[in-house]
């Protein structure tokens, strides 16, 4: 049965006392990177760090008493996981969650410190799925699907009452999708009370379910690459979200592991906000450049997690960096004689780079045995600064050859 807006006004006020009410502050720095009117849906500040909890503990509330007794199951990359778990500790709900291997280390920590009963199964969530069907078969347990039930999706509905309340006036709203679940909730929200506003979806090219259901006309499986948003990394979207979502949705755009690298760096450097590559995909696409249509509007972007592995992070952050042009590497052929590698030190120092590492190479550098290969990794400010670093080595004779990454360029802080 397809949730209603009556379900989820009636979804918000059951979990009104055990979800955080998320802030809808705009930001400044952003806007003027997107040349939107920018405001941020802060729900990665859930208890969990995901807005997960939002479902997760009103399909618990639904629950019956036999329900409660036996236990709860599901199949989750994460977040979904730790909603259930949460609140199963707060309601006394016993929950088991079963992951995909590749789940990150630290949602499947933090389920277990919540009492959830962990179990990794598959590579894909699909794996993952089944397994856990046949446990709820087998050992009487109810199944919650993280994105694919009614109470679900009416839970996740009331990140759009929210908006409405903190954004009377917004104008666009660009929701991550996975497995549509916040998607159909959100639509189905917001285009009952205002159906003016814009509800457009945003997805990795790498598991991109929703735009192969549109061009299908169902829901259908799409193949599934590893990305930094694996929160997103479901390939097939639930056959009611999709219903509900599909004619609600007004457009939807897919963003590469370098948009989405890019807008996790955004987000920690200009608004010191620590947010997986889910969360981080709507600003990716407002800073695409896919988007024109929202130049000047008012649009609200739902940062919906926040759970990143530090080490998945740490690279994150690196690729968003040399996105940017402010890392490069290189390989500089010197001289190789007395003074050969203080000059080239001497001449990016004095561009105003930094070197970040180097390595210096003989046996590998060619039949000329006069010359060395030095492969230099450096901090800039921007591509413009590396072109002048290259021109000024070459100048010096200095022959320089560029390591070219899959990295796009970067311009006024959208990929080109």
């Amino acid at each position: 049965m397809k949730p209603t807006l009556a379900d989820i006004v009636e979804a918000k006020g059951r979990i009104a006392d055990g979800i955080y009410y998320s802030p809808c502050p705009e930001s400044i720095p952003l806007g003027e990177i997107c040349g939107s009117r920018i405001y941020c849906k802060l729900d990665y500040l859930q208890r969990t760090g995901s807005f997960k909890e939002r479902g997760a503990r009103n399909a618990m509330l639904l629950l019956s008493d036999e329900q409660r007794r036996r236990g709860v199951i599901s199949a989750s990359a994460g977040n979904h996981a730790l909603g259930l778990a949460y609140h199963g500790k707060l309601l006394g709900i016993h929950v088991s969650v079963i992951m995909p291997k590749y789940a990150p280390l630290i949602k499947r920590t933090t389920c277990r410190k919540l009492d959830a009963s962990v179990i990794l199964e598959g590579e894909t969530f699909s794996d993952a799925y089944e397994h856990a069907q046949g446990l709820a078969r087998e050992q009487g347990l109810t199944y919650i699907h993280g994105f694919d039930d009614p109470a679900i999706i009416a839970g996740q509905g009331t990140v759009g009452l929210e908006i409405l309340e903190q954004v009377p006036d917004v104008e666009a709203i660009i929701v991550p999708i996975g497995g549509a679940g916040l998607a159909a909730g959100v639509a189905l929200a917001v285009k009952s009370i205002m159906p003016g506003v814009r509800i457009i979806g945003v997805e990795p090219d790498r598991a991109a379910g929703f735009t192969a259901a549109l061009a299908a006309g169902r829901v259908v499986k799409a193949s599934l690459r590893p990305t930094v948003a694996d929160g997103l990394a479901v390939g097939k979207v639930g056959e009611l979200a999709f219903s509900i979502a599909a004619s609600r949705v007004d457009r939807v755009v897919t963003v590469s592991e370098e948009e989405l690298s890019l807008a996790m760096l955004r987000l920690v450097e200009l608004e010191k906000s620590v947010v997986e590559g889910a969360g981080a995909a709507p600003l990716a696409a407002a800073m695409s450049g896919k988007l024109p249509e929202l130049a000047g509007r008012r649009t609200v972007l739902i940062l919906s997690g926040g759970n990143v592995d530090p080490l998945i992070l740490t690279r994150v952050i690196e690729k968003g960096l040399v996105a940017d042009g402010r890392l490069c590497r290189f390989t500089a052929v010197v001289r190789d004689r007395p003074g050969g590698l203080a000059k080239l030190a001497q001449l990016i120092a004095a561009s105003g780079a930094s070197i970040q590492d180097i390595a210096h190479d003989r046996a590998f550098s060619g039949p000329d045995i006069t010359a060395a290969n030095v492969l230099c990794t450096v901090e800039t400010a921007d591509r413009e600064h590396i072109e002048t670093l290259y021109k000024v080595l070459e100048q010096e004779g200095i022959h320089v050859v560029p390591v070219r990454s899959s990295v796009p360029a970067v311009k006024n802080g959208s990929t080109a």
